[in-house]
């Protein structure tokens, strides 16, 4: 169910909820499968009897309807994958959160400034020890299907810690036989280690090559408890559908907290980067 606290300004709102408001802007009668939706949203207030919207939609609804920039977030962890994002309008910045098995999302608007910290709180950025000064850099190469072949053995592993890492291993090893030493040690303790995977993308319109065209940048890497912080290079996003394959290569960089940082600040177009109009 739908619902609106006012002492914070936050809405918690389904998808099928989105698709009804779309319509009433559009000044449309929302078709039969979205009458219930429709219904639940009457009943709290937010839409009145003849389809009117609550004043205290303007804000959320106008980004929603305009966007400048449109930011996804998606984290995949113990249960499955979640989905966050933030939506840039001309006049507010509204944030939405998912939460695992539930198919409401909460959705509040934020300050303009506080952009980055929202986006390092959706993927639970947290602070890790940066490397010593000229530290050569860490990789680890491998393949998709290799990565594919240990989750498969993590959920058939039970809970004996040494047997999971045994099936684990046996499974990179059948996968992936030019994975050695170390990187075949070092890929293990962060499967076994991992805590999330997440990948952030924002998409506007902009300019290339002198023609209107939506502009995307993202970012994804692995979250590994103590082990701190990967980058994923390979498979590089944005990852189009069928564009990974079980030989794809697999690429991920060690990384810190501050340099994470400093990527999710880069996603993030400049002024002069929007394709804005002035009314």
């Amino acid at each position: 169910m739908p619902s609106y606290d006012s002492s914070r300004a936050r809405f918690r709102l389904a998808d099928r909820h989105i698709a009804v408001f779309a319509h009433l802007l559009d000044g449309e009668t929302p078709p039969e499968e979205l009458w219930e939706s429709l219904v639940e949203l009457q009943r709290i207030g937010l839409v009145g009897e003849e389809g009117e919207l609550a004043p205290v939609l303007r804000e959320p609804l106008a980004a929603l309807a305009d966007p400048m920039v449109m930011i996804q977030v998606e984290i995949t962890g113990e249960h499955g994958a979640v989905n966050h994002g933030v939506i840039v309008g001309q006049e507010a910045v509204i944030s939405h959160d998912g939460w695992p098995g539930e198919e409401e999302s909460e959705y509040v608007s934020i300050e303009p400034n506080t952009l980055v910290w929202e986006l390092a709180r959706k993927v639970n950025l947290h602070r890790t020890e940066k490397p010593e000064e000229g530290a050569p850099e860490v990789r680890v190469e491998t393949t998709m299907g290799a990565l594919d072949a240990a989750f498969v053995a993590l959920e058939e592993s039970g809970a004996d810690e040494d047997e999971t890492r045994d099936r684990v291993r046996k499974a990179l090893v059948e996968a992936d036989t030019g994975l050695e030493e170390p990187a075949l040690g070092r890929f293990l303790d962060m499967v076994v280690s991992l805590n999330a995977t997440w990948r952030i993308t924002t998409a506007w319109d902009g300019e290339h090559e002198g023609q209107r065209s939506t502009m995307v940048r993202a970012l994804a890497a692995w979250d590994c408890g103590p082990l701190g912080y990967w980058i994923r290079e390979q498979p590089e996003e944005p990852i189009m559908p069928g564009q990974v394959g079980p030989d794809s290569a697999l690429v991920l960089v060690k990384s810190n907290s501050a340099a994470v940082w400093e990527k999710i600040t880069d996603l993030l177009p400049d002024k002069e980067e929007l394709l804005v109009t002035d009314e």
